[in-house]
């Protein structure tokens, strides 16, 4: 990546997180909508009922899909209640479509950012929806300053819960280490790279290096005969997989965000691989969207052509 190109991630990634600015946008007349515009490429609106159409015409189709209220780091707990009955609204409507497929969920987002007894409990209560209703609910990760928490609450509640599964970022040095203290348990492992922005004391930054841990983290999992979910976009990694032979594995899924690269999981579905589509909905769409063009910048083009004209480019977000 050039050094613009690094200097544009670090920008985008610290204005993700800049709550005045988000703020100034959410109340801005002018900029808001044409933000939504280009939020709309990688989420499929800002209400359930948008998310439901769209996991309803991808499972038509085939695919995996995962359904998540997007939001995180919420201080106020009856927003993080208000979260929580989301999803339990969110698993009864999926419930009676006959979607036993998957809801993704932030801890922050349903009290972490308050305190942890309040995310493992209400962890708890989705889980156990999720068990009675045949759902499974997969963990995101976060910054590494609240990945020890994260991975408490998932070890007590995955103890309890055989549906739960967890995201492992692969940029951390710690993550082979976590990995081999998860393995006993049941639960799915989502593998990323990592789109949070790090100390190199903590992380790798993108590189070959990053790509065979990669690599050597699903192999793991694979020999252990280990749920895994390779969540990845990297066409590089996607054919060394695809060579070594992982995709045939029944425990093995290969998950991609909505709305990036549909053409490249349309052509792995076609060969018979587990595919699924990660389908976020909800009004907190601006740090996704910041996290979707720092994570690849050419994004920035899509973003712009939806806001001058989004019927440019739905054709290339077909399956």
């Amino acid at each position: 990546m050039s050094n613009d190109k690094v200097l544009f991630t670090q920008a985008l990634k610290a204005i993700a997180r800049n709550e005045q600015m988000k703020s100034y946008i959410q109340q801005s007349n002018e900029l808001y909508p044409l933000l939504l515009k280009a939020a709309k490429r990688f989420v499929t609106g800002e209400h359930r009922k948008e998310a439901i159409a769209a996991a309803k015409e991808l499972i038509s189709k085939g695919y995996l899909i995962s359904l998540d209220y997007i939001g995180e780091n919420t201080i106020d707990l009856e927003e993080c209640r208000k979260a929580k009955n989301e999803y339990l609204h969110l698993m009864e409507e999926m419930s009676s479509l006959s979607m036993q497929q998957t809801v993704s969920l932030d801890l922050s987002h349903i009290g972490l950012s308050f305190d942890t007894e309040t995310a493992h409990l209400q962890l708890h209560e989705i889980a156990k929806a999720a068990k009675l209703n045949g759902m499974t609910v997969m963990i995101g990760m976060e910054e590494s300053s609240k990945t020890d928490e994260i991975l408490t609450i998932y070890k007590k509640a995955a103890e309890q819960y055989n549906n739960i599964g967890i995201t492992i970022q692969t940029h951390l040095f710690r993550s082979n280490k976590d990995i081999q203290n998860l393995k006993h348990l049941s639960g799915r492992i989502r593998i990323v790279k990592g789109a949070y922005q790090e100390s190199s004391k903590f992380a790798l930054p993108r590189s070959k290096e990053l790509n065979d841990r990669y690599l050597h983290f699903v192999e793991q999992l694979i020999e252990a005969n280990h749920p895994v979910s390779v969540a990845t976009h990297d066409e590089t990694l996607i054919k060394e997989m695809e060579h070594r032979g992982y995709f045939h594995h029944q425990n093995l899924e290969i998950e991609m965000l909505y709305g990036i690269r549909p053409d490249l999981l349309k052509a792995l579905k076609s060969k018979g691989y587990n595919c699924k589509i990660y389908l976020p909905y909800g009004k907190d769409w601006y740090l996704y969207l910041c996290h979707r063009i720092a994570e690849y910048p050419e994004n920035l083009y899509r973003s712009i052509t939806e806001i001058i004209d989004p019927a440019l480019t739905e054709r290339s977000k077909e399956y």
